[in-house]
């Protein structure tokens, strides 16, 4: 469906072909119409698959702009996230009069409250500052319509279900909610069946995963080898642009020690860092300022890089669903990408596991491992690339009724 043919004010329409946006996705055409019902729902599809616009065009088209209070919250598990959401919604929104705003941990309460009280239509928050705005400023949910909960099995996994029931909590009136997850684990299910009523229920590419643009490589090494194989491995395939993901801050800062002398273009990024820092590193790696972007996994949820061409799991994901999420900041939008993962022998096991979770196809660089999985031919790295792609946590523990400042969300 092209977005021309949308049956929306004439300002979002402009707004839309302004962004870019030509047709809608899947994921888009699907939830329009229930939303714009007022029907509660919940969505999963595969990262990448344009999510945030599909929440956002029927929200906007629902907002009253000459009602000066918050009528949609959307909940999120990070302020990258937050960030992103409303640099979205503000490109889609910027012929109207409609104000949307974020409020994260970490930034000046008096700046946000102060925001607030000029009046926000829309606010992407994280869980634990929301609540401090409820208790320690005259922020009301009373006109909220709109209820999202955003990578809702990442705010579960970092401990936010107490916060996410604290926030339903606040809204006794009548209203409606939306539920987008990659992923849909039990805790979620139950959450939606307490919650939501009579949900539309909305999921594509059930079969698989990852996208189908998305090219899965792997590639066993020794660990005291994994340096040289990567830096062999830029140099054969030199990507575009590539996130390289560690499962520590420790070892992300000891792999930048190494890629800052032999490469150039390359920052590191993890929890960490001063919020501005963070931001401001976002903000140049979506621009194509910074090549190499070496990251721990507080950059592998919903943020969307158009750029980057490949993600390298230099460390192996601790789990399944973080090879999804990492694996999802490229090949976004059916964009063509590539995803490399090193192996250790002692990774076997957990490798298993990870293809069969995801249910994906792999291409092994070097030898098949015997993992009793369907054979896969054995490619080069030239090979691999130049034909067409296959298809194919912490948590932190929050109070249910905080009082006062609280931490910023972190991972």
């Amino acid at each position: 469906m092209k977005c021309s043919e949308l049956n929306l004010q004439p300002a979002i329409i402009k707004g839309l072909q302004k962004v870019g946006y030509e047709e809608l996705t899947p994921i888009q055409q699907q939830t329009l119409e229930p939303i714009l019902a007022g029907r509660d729902l919940i969505a999963k599809a595969e990262t990448g698959s344009g999510k945030t616009a599909a929440c956002a065009i029927p929200i906007l088209e629902k907002i009253d702009p000459h009602l000066k209070e918050v009528q949609a919250l959307i909940l999120v598990p990070t302020r990258e996230l937050a960030l992103q959401y409303v640099e979205e919604i503000s490109k889609i929104a910027q012929f109207t009069s409609i104000q949307a705003f974020a409020v994260y941990g970490g930034f000046s309460m008096d700046i946000q409250k102060g925001k607030l009280a000029h009046g926000v239509h829309v606010l992407v928050a994280t869980p634990g500052r929301l609540i401090d705005l409820l208790y320690n400023s005259p922020l009301t949910l009373s006109h909220v319509r709109t209820l999202v909960l955003d990578e809702a099995d990442e705010m579960l996994d970092m401990g936010f279900l107490p916060d996410v029931e604290f926030v339903f909590s606040c809204l006794v009136h009548e209203h409606q909610t939306l539920l987008f997850s990659a992923t849909m684990p039990p805790e979620i299910k139950t959450l939606a069946q307490r919650y939501l009523k009579n949900p539309v229920i909305i999921e594509l590419n059930v079969e698989k995963v990852a996208p189908e643009s998305l090219t899965h490589t792997f590639y066993q090494v020794r660990p005291h080898h994994r340096l040289q194989a990567l830096l062999d491995y830029l140099k054969t395939e030199n990507p575009r642009q590539a996130i390289l993901f560690c499962n520590s801050r420790r070892s992300s800062e000891q792999l930048y020690n190494h890629l800052k002398k032999e490469l150039d273009s390359v920052e590191i990024i993890h929890g960490g860092l001063e919020q501005a820092r963070r931001t401001s590193l976002f903000r140049r790696f979506k621009r194509l300022d910074i090549r190499y972007m070496i990251a721990t996994d507080i950059a592998s949820r919903g943020l969307d890089f158009s750029h980057t061409t490949h993600v390298i799991n230099y460390d192996f994901p601790t789990h399944p669903e973080s090879y999804t999420h990492r694996t999802g900041r490229t090949a976004r939008m059916g964009r063509q990408g590539v995803a490399l993962t090193f192996y250790t022998p002692q990774d076997l096991r957990k490798l298993r596991t990870l293809i069969r979770v995801n249910r994906i196809q792999p291409v092994w660089l070097g030898p098949e491992p015997d993992l009793n999985i369907k054979p896969s031919k054995s490619k080069s790295f030239h090979q691999t690339h130049s034909e067409a792609p296959k298809r194919q946590p912490n948590r932190r523990r929050r109070h249910s009724r905080p009082k006062g400042n609280r931490h910023s969300e972190e991972k």
